[in-house]
């Protein structure tokens, strides 16, 4: 084996672009909510559940949840609103499981009410979106571990979002691309320290720099 097969994969740093578009599909209550979300694509319930993480990158809303804001606000389903909210994101390797939760979290609450859901005002309906995402490489590339946290407070938080959030769940990874490339050079200890990471609680510019902070914690940053 020669010495350069013996190198590292280096780390390719991705972006994309996302192409966002209406189904057609609308519910007035949460019944047709529940039929319509067992059928959509996975796509649109990822767009649901996650797009907001990428509209706010300073600060937190109250809600990301597209499902647990239409309950609180359009169904006044407050006790609802919260259940879904609350689901742990974290918790999911597929959209598959994702979904089942959700649905899970709505069918309990509709036995709790006899099954029993007021219809939404007129205007607000919840409107189902698909999104579509290319996928790119950024030009940015890791040759080994030192390197990559010299490079990372130069990518983007389109692609810290694509590396942490969106690839480990749509593409059914069991971890953050990150400490998946970490893990298979050796860096064990680094890989879980930056897995264990909640990008849910944290901003994407608060997880680069804790990212960084792990790097730096275990001298290779």
């Amino acid at each position: 084996m020669t010495e350069e097969s013996k190198a590292p994969a280096p780390f390719i740093f991705h972006t994309e672009r996302r192409l966002v578009s209406l189904t057609g599909l609308r519910a007035y209550n949460l019944q047709q909510l529940m039929a319509i979300l067992a059928e959509v694509p996975g796509s649109s319930v990822f767009y649901h559940t996650h797009h907001q993480f990428l509209s706010h990158h300073f600060e937190k809303p109250v809600v990301y949840n597209d499902f647990a804001q239409w309950a609180s606000t359009a169904l006044l389903e407050e006790s609802l609103g919260e259940k879904l909210s609350a689901i742990d994101l974290r918790a999911f390797t597929s959209i598959r499981q994702l979904r089942e939760a959700l649905l899970a979290e709505m069918e309990a609450h509709l036995k709790a009410s006899d099954g029993y859901s007021p219809d939404c005002r007129r205007g607000h309906e919840f409107h189902f979106c698909k999104s579509k995402s290319f996928i790119m490489p950024t030009g940015l590339v890791a040759r080994d571990v030192p390197d990559f946290f010299a490079k990372l407070p130069r990518v983007s938080n389109i692609s810290i979002y694509f590396h942490f959030l969106e690839a480990r769940l749509r593409l059914a990874r069991p971890i953050n691309d990150f400490s998946l490339w970490l893990s298979s050079l050796g860096e064990e200890d680094l890989a879980e320290a930056i897995d264990s990471l909640d990008p849910y609680v944290l901003t994407l510019d608060e997880l680069k720099q804790r990212i960084l902070e792990e790097g730096r914690h275990n001298g290779t940053g």
